[in-house]
């Protein structure tokens, strides 16, 4: 029972955002469109990109097709960012996983690729020391909001701060 219709809409955002994230959606999408593919280097190629494209589109739907940080909204400037690199995932769920991947602005996207900038457990942004100051700017760092993280989504922002950010 919700009192406000506010409370009820914030109750749908939460099931709605819970049922596009569980951990088979993406894999199973992508398992039924490389059903018919072999194994062979060019068939890769194609079940790369086909499995990037579901990644892509399982983002845009789990973080409402905006950057959380920036709050674009334009699909040209939208990238899929994975925690965990694609080519560094031991399995394809883990490549697909939701909870391993942020919608980001291109320029968020290529500071948290480049190891740039990360983020703490709580959302928070770090930054790492080598960020120069017109880039900070850029990114309105000030004016960043923590992101909205679910547990699933700590074991892999470890391993962008382990392995991915810099530090110094």
């Amino acid at each position: 029972m919700f009192a406000t219709r506010d409370e009820l809409h914030a109750g749908v955002q939460a099931v709605y955002r819970l049922s596009v994230s569980l951990p088979n959606f993406p894999l199973e999408k992508y398992e039924r469109a490389v059903a018919g593919i072999g194994e062979t280097e060019g068939e890769r190629a194609q079940k790369f990109r086909i499995g990037q494209n579901i990644f892509r589109d399982a983002l845009i739907e789990y973080w409402n097709g905006t950057c959380p940080l920036s709050g674009i909204s334009s699909p040209a400037l939208l990238r899929a960012s994975h925690m965990i690199p694609w080519s560094d995932c031991t399995t394809d769920a883990q490549r697909l996983d939701v909870h391993n991947g942020l919608l980001l602005s291109a320029l968020w996207d290529a500071s948290f690729d480049a190891g740039l900038v990360t983020f703490d457990d709580d959302g928070g942004v770090l930054t790492s020391p080598r960020l120069e100051n017109s880039a900070l700017e850029a990114l309105s760092l000030d004016k960043a909001p923590r992101l909205s993280l679910r547990d699933e989504h700590r074991p892999y922002l470890a391993h962008h701060r382990n392995h991915v950010w810099i530090r110094n």
